[in-house]
């Protein structure tokens, strides 16, 4: 079985990044995706699909030096799903790509010298390049 996620789109915002108890990193931020189609009439129309996107670890950290909000961006994940509680004790419920591969698609700057942002979660095993 797969459960796997692509995403290349436009960062909504800057990533919120936390600093748990625990010595763990969380990123979380949204991302944009469009498609164009033609209607019925044959008028082009526009749909923005918004994603919610969890980094941890060195991968929320380097989302936190160089993912700014409308930058684009390649996340690849996998998609989870989540039940929690409000304080009214109304279930709640979200979906979200957890983000494995993170790298932003922003051009460098000429002379500028910037991290790169691709990375994994897990150990580097030489597996997370991208054909780009």
């Amino acid at each position: 079985m797969i459960n796997k996620v692509i995403l290349v789109g436009n960062l909504g915002k800057d990533p919120e990044v936390k600093r748990l108890e625990s010595g763990a990193v969380v990123a979380k931020f949204s991302v944009a995706t469009n498609e164009s189609y033609k209607d019925k009439s044959g008028e082009w129309q526009n749909v923005t699909e918004w994603h919610n996107v969890v980094l941890w670890s060195h991968l929320a950290e380097r989302a936190e030096k160089a993912f700014k909000k409308g930058g684009l961006v390649y996340i690849e994940g996998k998609l989870t799903h989540r039940k929690w509680q409000d304080k009214d004790g109304v279930d709640k419920y979200t979906t979200e790509v957890v983000g494995k591969v993170a790298r932003s698609l922003e051009r460098k700057e000429e002379g500028a010298h910037q991290e790169q942002t691709q990375t994994s979660s897990a150990a580097p095993s030489g597996n997370d390049e991208l054909p780009f």
